[in-house]
């Protein structure tokens, strides 16, 4: 079994998921914000506990995963940031690549907070996985996720829809 690092940066700490957790992580993904360019509707607590359980697995697995994204000077949860391959029937297909992904609460918003966990996320992964393509995928309509994938030098390689969405597909 990979054990899950802990990374620090300035205002976060991205560390294992801890089943404590679980209540903030179900809160978060129950936000029509938040899941507005998640598959677009709210997830039951069922699909939350489902997600939760495919974030912390794919440690095991892969070597990588998705971090908790925690508040330095709070310590509340505010999110989730890091990498998965979801074999996503998409073409081109991403499979094989550290799809990265990250999602913070409404209340994070605006403050910089995606960018820096997602920028600690890929350091640590280019250490780690140095020869692995790191990928994303954002709808089109979600200009803030494309600003922090733009300001992380993510490059787009096409377009596509994915679950009737119109998404980009971008790649680092």
């Amino acid at each position: 079994m990979h054990s899950v690092p802990t990374i620090e940066t300035e205002r976060l700490i991205l560390r294992p998921y801890r089943r404590d957790d679980f209540a903030a992580y179900s809160t978060l993904f129950a936000d029509a914000e938040v899941t507005r360019f998640i598959g677009g509707v709210p997830f039951s607590r069922e699909q939350a506990w489902t997600r939760f359980l495919r974030q912390v697995g794919m440690w095991q697995y892969f070597g990588f995963g998705f971090f908790a994204l925690q508040d330095r000077e709070t310590g509340q949860f505010i999110g989730e940031a890091g990498f998965h391959d979801l074999h996503r029937v998409i073409t081109p297909s991403l499979e094989g690549t550290m799809e990265t992904g990250w999602a913070l609460s409404p209340h994070s918003h605006g403050h910089g907070l995606a960018t820096e966990a997602v920028r600690a996320v890929l350091g640590w992964g280019d250490q780690h996985f140095p020869a692995q393509k790191k990928t994303c995928i954002i709808d089109t309509a979600n200009l803030a996720s494309l600003r922090v994938a733009s300001k992380l030098q993510f490059k787009e390689t096409g377009r596509t829809t994915y679950h009737r969405a119109h998404v980009i597909l971008l790649e680092r």
